[in-house]
């Protein structure tokens, strides 16, 4: 995640000891309890510590504000959104192949969050904040990158694509399609994830002609 986090969603101190750590991973495991069960902005540092069994010095040794502690949640799904996406694009064959791999990931990020009700808390609560909401939109443009990285070799000569600004705004486009699908009824969650696939099908490399991409060749 990006190094430019401001103070107040950072760790206050880093765990480095086993005993730390632990205690740091034991009051994010209540914290997710907790934004699972009522939400971030109902969430109460007091109530935090109460429920992760520290003393409420504890909670706030290692994070400034509760920002921090949604900052630490978010990254870690962040984190395994962009290690899954990394290992599916490091292997590209073609754009059609692409487009496969990103309707995979798409089924793949939806089967993998429907059933996390502390995600799609920590998502909302990215939402309520800027520092946050920046750490969001950092995140799918990293998303972005790693899937620039695999297409790059098989883009042709001439595409008057703005590949870049096409990447960001269809990754940030992906995530919230999959929010809005985790929070759907599942049988309406699939038919709408089926109708994005085909607009992703038709659109993700079509020249500004309109000419697909991957059908030139």
């Amino acid at each position: 995640m990006s190094p430019d986090k401001p103070d107040r969603i950072k760790f206050r101190k880093e765990p480095q000891q086993e005993r730390s750590i632990h205690r740091v991973d034991v009051i994010l495991s209540a914290a997710a309890h907790l934004i699972a069960e009522k939400g971030v902005s109902a969430m109460k540092m007091t109530e935090l510590a109460a429920v992760a069994g520290v003393p409420i010095g504890s909670v706030y040794q290692y994070f400034p504000e509760k920002a921090a502690i949604v900052t630490a949640l978010f990254d870690r799904h962040a984190d395994l959104v962009q290690q899954k996406t990394a290992e599916v694009f490091v292997a590209v064959k073609s754009l059609d192949h692409a487009i496969d791999l990103v309707c995979g990931v798409i089924d793949w990020y939806y089967r993998e969050f429907r059933g996390d009700p502390t995600y799609m808390g920590v998502w909302l609560g990215t939402e309520m904040d800027q520092d946050l909401l920046r750490l969001n939109i950092q995140h799918s443009n990293r998303v972005a990158e790693i899937f620039l990285k695999g297409i790059e070799p098989h883009i042709p000569a001439g595409s008057q694509i703005d590949l870049q600004a096409r990447a960001q705004l269809f990754s940030h486009l992906i995530g919230a399609s999959v929010r809005l699908a985790i929070m759907s009824d599942r049988s309406l969650a699939i038919r709408m994830l089926s109708e994005w696939k085909q607009v992703i099908r038709a659109t993700l490399f079509a020249e500004p002609s309109g000419e697909p991409m991957g059908k030139r060749h």
